[in-house]
């Protein structure tokens, strides 16, 4: 198994969200957690965001569908 770190930069980067709208949603349950590596540091699994990505993806197709 590979597990791949992700830096809030890079989290923003593929899902398009402001690092502010990311804390909220983890807060609001939303979102992946992140990780602390130590002091301020942290990072995302990024099978947890492809997972969330995907999920995204899911919910809109399924709401395209209904309407």
């Amino acid at each position: 198994m590979s597990i791949r770190l992700l830096r809030a930069s890079e989290v923003t980067a593929l899902v398009g969200l402001s690092r502010p709208t990311i804390y909220r949603q983890m807060a609001e349950g939303k979102f992946p957690k992140s990780i602390s590596l130590g002091g301020r540091i942290v990072a995302w699994d990024s099978s947890d965001i492809e997972q969330w990505i995907a999920d995204r993806i899911s919910e809109a197709k399924s709401s395209q569908s209904m309407a």
